[in-house]
C-alpha cells in the first residue's frame, strides 16, 4: 500500500514554499487510495512551538488537505537512540570532536588547496585514550560514515540520479547535546512507518543521497524518491526573501480561496496548463508526478487572486449555504441572492455588503442632469412583488417614454437604485431589494 508522508518542522507557520510538498504527498495517497502522514518534526525543543504545530494542522485542514495519521517525533527519541545504538555497533556511526571553529578552518584550507570541503575524518584516527581527554573537554557528535561510492537512485521527477559519497561529508546524526538530528530522525521514521514514496523539494537531493545509504545499513527497504523543483518569485527572484508574506495564514486573511492555491499549485512547474479546479477530487484526478519537471518555478502571488474569483463565479448554492446562513440570507432566497451576485465576488467579505444593499438600501447617486428622469423612472416603477421581467419591462417602458438608451438609461437607475455604477446584472438584483430609494 502506499504510505506517503510530510514532515514540517513546527518552528514556524506553513508557506507556500513547503505547501507543495504536503500537497504532493497527500494527491499520490489519494490517488492510489493510501495512508497520508502528517509528521511534525519537533526534535529541537527550542524552537517547535505548541502554536507552530495547531497553525500547521489549521492550514492543512483549511486546504482540504486531511491526514489519515500523525506522528510527533519528540515522541520516538528513544528509537532514534536503538537505531544509533545499532550503527555504532556496526561501526557506521562514529564520535568526532572538532569545534564549529575548527570545521571551519578545515573548510577554508581544502577550498585553497582545490579541494572539496568534505570532512576529513579524522576522529576514525583518535586513539581510545585520545578520546577520552577530549570527551572530558568537550561533548562529542556523532556522524555516519559514508561508504565512499556513487550513490544511484531513478527520481521520480529528475530522472536517474547519481551522487559521489566521496564527494560529500559524512552527515552528522546526533548533535554534542544529545538532540538527534533530521537525517536519524527522518530515516528512522520513513522505515518504521511504511513510507514507500517520499517528495520535496531539490534541496534534499544530496540528503537522499546520504539517506539511501543510512537506510541501507539498517536493513530496510529504500522508498521511491522524486524531487520538485524549488519556487522563486515572478521575476526568478529567491522566494525565501519573501516567505514572511506567504505564509498560508496570512493568503487566507487576504481572501484567497483553498482551491485557487490547490488548483495553481498542483500544476506550477509542470507541462500542463493551470486550471481552476472546484473541489480537491478534481485536484487529485489530474495530478501526475511524471509532469513536473526540475527547472526553477516562477509562483506570483498575484495569480491567486483571480483564480479565487473564478472559484466564486462558478460555484453552487449549496456549498455557500453555511456562509449564507450567517449573514442572515433566508433559505427562499438564498439561491436567488447567490446567483445574482456571485459574479461579482471575489473574495468572501465581498458577500455581506451585497445582503446589507438587499435588506437596508444604499444611499442613492443621482446626477443633477439625471434627478427628473430618475423621479421619473421611479414613479413608474411596477409594484411588487418584483421578478427577473421586472428590470428589463421597466427600462424599456422608460426608453419608449424618454427617448434614453443605452448607458444613459440603464445607469442612472443603477445609480441610484444601489449607488454604485458596477456591480450585479439589475434583472437578478432588483426583486431581492426590499428598499427603493427616494430622490
Amino acid at each position: 500500500m502506499t504510505t506517503t508522508r510530510f514532515a514540517p518542522s513546527p518552528t514556524g507557520y506553513l508557506h507556500i514554499g513547503n505547501l507543495r510538498a504536503a500537497l504532493f504527498n497527500f494527491l499520490i495517497a489519494r490517488q492510489q487510495g493510501g495512508t497520508f502522514i502528517l509528521r511534525l518534526d519537533d526534535t529541537d525543543p527550542a524552537r517547535s512551538k505548541p502554536e507552530y504545530a495547531d497553525g500547521i494542522r489549521e492550514d492543512l485542514r483549511w486546504l482540504g488537505l486531511d491526514w489519515d495519521q500523525e506522528e510527533t517525533q519528540s515522541a520516538r527519541l528513544g528509537r532514534y537512540h536503538e537505531v544509533a545504538a545499532q550503527l555504532r555497533l556496526s561501526g557506521q556511526l562514529y564520535e568526532c570532536f572538532e569545534s564549529p571553529v575548527e570545521l571551519d578552518l578545515k573548510r577554508k584550507k581544502q577550498l585553497n588547496m582545490g579541494l572539496p570541503p568534505v570532512y576529513d575524518r579524522a576522529a576514525l584516527k583518535l586513539t581510545e585514550s585520545e578520546k577520552d581527554a577530549l570527551r572530558a573537554e568537550r561533548g562529542g557528535y556523532w556522524r555516519f560514515q559514508l561508504d565512499r561510492k556513487r550513490i544511484e537512485w531513478d527520481d521520480g521527477i529528475l530522472g536517474p540520479q547519481s551522487i559521489d559519497a566521496a564527494s560529500v561529508s559524512d552527515p552528522v546524526l546526533i548533535r554534542a547535546d544529545g538532540q538527534v538530528l533530521y537525517t536519524l530522525a527522518s530515516v528512522t521514521d520513513d522505515t518504521d512507518m511504511g513510507i514507500t514514496n517520499v517528495v520535496r523539494g531539490l534541496d534534499h537531493v544530496t540528503n537522499t543521497a546520504t539517506q539511501i545509504q543510512i537506510i541501507e545499513a539498517m536493513g530496510c527497504t529504500l522508498p521511491s524518491f522524486a524531487h520538485h523543483s524549488m519556487l522563486t518569485g515572478p521575476q526568478g527572484e529567491p522566494l525565501s526573501k519573501r516567505l514572511g508574506v506567504l505564509a498560508l495564514r496570512d493568503l487566507r486573511a487576504s481572501g484567497v480561496e483553498p482551491m485557487a492555491i490547490l488548483s495553481l499549485m498542483a500544476r506550477l512547474g509542470s507541462s500542463k496548463p493551470v486550471e481552476l479546479r472546484q473541489h480537491v477530487n478534481e485536484v487529485i484526478e489530474g495530478f501526475d508526478l511524471k509532469d513536473f519537471n526540475a527547472s526553477p518555478t516562477k509562483f506570483d502571488e498575484a495569480d491567486l487572486g483571480p483564480l479565487s474569483a473564478r472559484y466564486f463565479h462558478a460555484v453552487p448554492v449549496q456549498e455557500m449555504a453555511k456562509e449564507l446562513k450567517a449573514l442572515g440570507v433566508p433559505d427562499d432566497k438564498a439561491e436567488d441572492f447567490w446567483l445574482a451576485i456571485r459574479e461579482n465576488i471575489n473574495v468572501r467579505a465581498d458577500i455581506a455588503p451585497w445582503w446589507d444593499l438587499c435588506q437596508n438600501g444604499a444611499a442613492p447617486d443621482v446626477a443633477n442632469e439625471d434627478v427628473d428622469f430618475v423621479r421619473d423612472a421611479l414613479a413608474n416603477l411596477p409594484p411588487r412583488p418584483f421578478d427577473q421581467n421586472t428590470w428589463p419591462n421597466w427600462t424599456r417602458e422608460m426608453k419608449e417614454k424618454t427617448g434614453r438608451k443605452g448607458k444613459t438609461l440603464f445607469m442612472p437607475l443603477r445609480k441610484a437604485l444601489t449607488g454604485s455604477a458596477h456591480g450585479p446584472d439589475m434583472k437578478r438584483l432588483l426583486p431581492l431589494l426590499e428598499t427603493i430609494p427616494e430622490v
